[in-house]
């Protein structure tokens, strides 16, 4: 570990070094940092660049830094941000120069600066491909269900993202599994992110500053999944003044508090800010007088979310930042009448500390120390008989990254990561009377570690290139007690003493990116990427319950790969204002987990021996065409898909479709600003149905029937298809227009046309078997009608 530190000490030494010996030729570097003028938040994904001349330009890091290093000479600077006004600076460059910015949407501006409109066509410019950016604002506008803004949802519209089901928050991506979704907050994994078994999630929208999907060429400063990467990035909190804002809807309330620590003088930034962010759910608490005297007398269900965030600048070299998140879903169940007692909490718990420093106006480090863990509990009493069990999963991480702006052609991403997983198979314990039972199944421990570059090489106008290297090792390690053998031949032993290596795996992970525009609205780019995957979750639902129990690789369970091939055109309208994109993909996937077809779900029994492993693939066109500017905005999606797996001991070796696979995938969303008040929202979604297996024959023995199956994934449910509905009312003050209390009011209409959703088919039995009439009818099970929401939202 020593020798590794020393190794990256040495590093930066020498990037050091060599950026000042850059400084000493006849470039100089002008970099600095750009903020939102009306609350000195970063703006991530900003650009700076030579007015005129696009292609010597830069973009912010998730810091708000950026770093543009240029000849000797006078240049106008142009600073822009979608939906701010772009500022053009006149520089001098004949030294470094720090220039910090703060963007505004406001026209009432310094006069030496000029408004301009341009730099908005990242559509073409950029490397990456299937990247996606959604601002919180911009998800507000969404129509919600129950009134509750869920980043999740918003994500689902996205071609190439698919809905697990009906009102359900969990995602497939280009033919991946739920688990195969990297989802982070404030560089903190969240395990489970969804409440109420999914049907919304853990984000509230009130706390978060961007949103960033990666389901193409993921960078390869990410790792540990194989579809997608969904970065989450919180409000740092008010710079400059006291914030106020929340909302009370029909199932929960929000309040947030944000400002800085000491108030700053006239319209200066303070040094340090915060932000305190609650939600909580409350339906169930006032339907109590409701269900007093009937089936559900003493049934509750609540959840709640707590974010917290502090920043502080020592000065413009050094920042540190702490974040933490807390959530919590409880069902209790409490019946005086049946002596029974049940409590079921989950959640997830996060915390992350940042640090920032700046070596040079050309080395930028981060600092990470991360702290995530999700753990489900069960807790159950009827009379003298008592039951407990409890699963999860704990990680501490560590990781560096460091940004170095060689020149406007060359810029280097690069860093190494340690974490250390835990893992809680599901335990259980029990006592009736004078009895107790206790499960024999033990805590896994593993280290995982990466080192990661990624170089974005500008060759000229034209063609642009990123190549990208991760190396990820993956250890099993102890305490560990591995039992081998049977009851005949005998067993044998082994005790593996803690940190001792048990199972290693390696990992080589290239990524490879290359866009070549033609003219400055047209542009191809192509793409590869491996990734592996050494934690999994298996599930036999379609989505991602809490009960689920997160497994690690080991000498039986392989991790997981896929190598993704990917190509797309994309082009800009309008001067912008319309942007399309047709990508085209393929995907190769090894080692994939299900539970075999005899699978029991035991307490007492390790559960990787219930698994059996294949192959997929996936492939698929996503079609993308968005409207980005004016009073009528939004995008359409969809998506043309496959997704096969094959497993030797499933389906009789055969291939079959995977049950995250939809072949037709279609997403309408727009918002329109009638005035300064009122704005309508609308959506409306097409999907193939699940794939599902249906039962096709009935046998009767002693006992009962015994059911035989067709085919596996070999049927569908109903085609879904769903239209949303939203009116927000901002009112503007009249008399006095520079009032702080601000309200808005929202009303979401959910399913509009009363769609009945099929959420799964069973089988009812009519007649009987000794009159000879007995016939199974399939019925279908909807769960959500048309649902009408109010949400009252203020801010100060």
């Amino acid at each position: 570990m020593k020798s590794r530190l020393l190794f990256a000490w040495l590093l930066l030494v020498s990037l050091q070094h060599i950026a000042h010996a850059q400084d000493k030729k006849a470039s100089y570097t002008i970099s600095g940092y750009l903020k939102d003028a009306r609350n000195g938040e970063e703006l991530i994904g900003a650009n700076v660049y030579v007015q005129g001349n696009n292609e010597l330009g830069t973009t912010t890091n998730i810091y708000g830094f950026y770093s543009l290093s240029l000849p000797a000479g006078s240049y106008q600077i142009a600073f822009s941000y979608l939906g701010f006004n772009t500022i053009i600076k006149q520089v001098e460059l004949d030294q470094d120069v720090r220039v910090n910015m703060e963007l505004s949407d406001d026209n009432k501006i310094l006069d030496e600066v000029v408004i301009t409109d341009e730099r908005k066509d990242d559509n073409v410019k950029s490397t990456l491909l299937g990247k996606e950016e959604l601002s919180t604002d911009r998800i507000k506008s969404i129509p919600a269900f129950m009134g509750e803004v869920d980043i999740m949802k918003a994500i689902q519209l996205l071609p190439g993202v698919q809905a697990a089901g009906e009102g359900n928050s969990g995602i497939y991506v280009r033919g991946g599994g739920p688990d195969q979704n990297l989802i982070l907050l404030d560089d903190a994994i969240v395990y489970n992110a969804g409440h109420l078994f999914g049907f919304f999630s853990v984000f509230n929208a009130d706390a978060v500053k961007n949103t960033t999907l990666y389901k193409g060429t993921i960078p390869s400063s990410f790792g540990g999944r194989l579809s997608s990467v969904i970065d989450i990035q919180m409000k740092e909190g008010n710079t400059k003044k006291f914030e106020m804002e929340g909302g009370i809807g029909i199932i929960s309330s929000r309040l947030t508090l944000q400002g800085p620590f000491k108030k700053p003088k006239s319209d200066k930034t303070a040094k340090g800010s915060f932000l305190i962010s609650g939600r909580r759910t409350y339906a169930f608490d006032i339907a109590q007088p409701f269900i007093k005297n009937t089936d559900f007398a003493g049934t509750n269900y609540f959840f709640y979310d707590l974010n917290v965030k502090a920043n502080y600048r020592f000065s413009d070299k050094d920042r540190l930042y702490i974040s933490g998140y807390f959530g919590r879903d409880v069902f209790v169940y409490n019946s005086q009448k049946n002596q029974t007692r049940v409590k079921i909490p989950w959640g997830n718990a996060t915390g992350t500390i940042r640090y920032n420093h700046l070596f040079s106006d050309k080395l930028f480090m981060n600092m990470s120390f991360i702290f995530n863990d999700y753990n489900f509990s069960f807790t159950g009493e009827q009379e003298d008989f008592a039951f407990r069990a409890n699963s999860g999963v704990r990680d501490y991480s560590a990781k560096m990254d460091l940004d170095y702006y060689l020149n406007t052609k060359h810029k280097l991403k690069f860093g190494m990561v340690y974490t250390h997983h835990r893992m809680t198979p599901t335990q259980a314990s029990a006592k009736s009377a004078d009895t107790d039972f206790e499960s024999d199944i033990r805590k896994r421990y593993s280290n995982e570690f990466a080192w990661y570059v990624d170089h974005e090489y500008d060759v000229n106008e034209k063609l642009k290139f990123n190549f990208g290297f991760r190396l990820s090792l993956f250890q099993h390690i102890g305490p560990y007690t591995n039992i081998s053998g049977n009851t005949l031949a005998g067993f044998d032993t082994t005790y593996y003493k803690r940190g001792k290596p048990i199972k290693s795996y390696v990992g080589p992970e290239p990524r490879f990116s290359m866009r070549y525009a033609f003219g400055k609205d047209n542009s191809i780019k192509v793409g590869a990427g491996l990734n592996y995957q050494y934690i999994h979750l298996v599930s036999s639902s379609n989505s991602t319950l809490p009960t689920d129990v997160w497994v690690q690789s080991s000498a039986i369970v392989k991790p997981q790969r896929a190598l993704q091939y990917s190509i797309g055109y994309f082009r800009n309208f309008k001067d912008n204002m319309f942007e399309a994109s047709v990508e085209v993909y393929f995907k190769h996937l090894w080692n994939q987990i299900e539970y075999s077809e005899s699978y029991v779900n035991e307490i007492n029994t390790e559960q990787e021996l219930g698994y059996v492993f294949g192959k997929g693939k996936a492939y698929g066109a996503e079609f993308f065409l968005k409207k980005r500017t004016g009073k009528l905005n939004g995008w359409i999606g969809y998506t043309l898909s496959r997704s096969d797996r094959k497993f030797p001991d499933l389906n009789n070796g055969k291939v079959f479709p995977a049950k995250y696979d939809r072949t037709h995938d279609l997403s309408i969303n727009v918002a329109y600003d009638i005035n300064k008040e009122w704005t309508i929202g609308a959506t409306w979604v097409y999907a193939t149905g699940n794939a599902f297996t249906l039962p096709n024959e009935l046998y009767f023995i002693e006992f009962g029937f015994a059911t035989g199956y067709g085919g596996r994934n070999t049927y569908r449910l109903p085609s879904y298809h769903r239209l949303d509905f939203s009116l927000n009312y901002t009112p503007v003050p009249k008399r006095r227009p520079d009032r702080r209390w601000r309200s808005s009011y929202n009303i979401s209409i959910y399913n509009v046309y009363n769609r009945k959703n099929t959420y799964f088919i069973y089988y009812k039995a009519e007649g009987s078997l000794v009159s000879g009439n007995l016939k199974f009818t399939p019925i279908n099970v909807s769960l959500f009608p048309v649902i009408p929401s109010f949400t009252w939202n203020f801010k100060f």
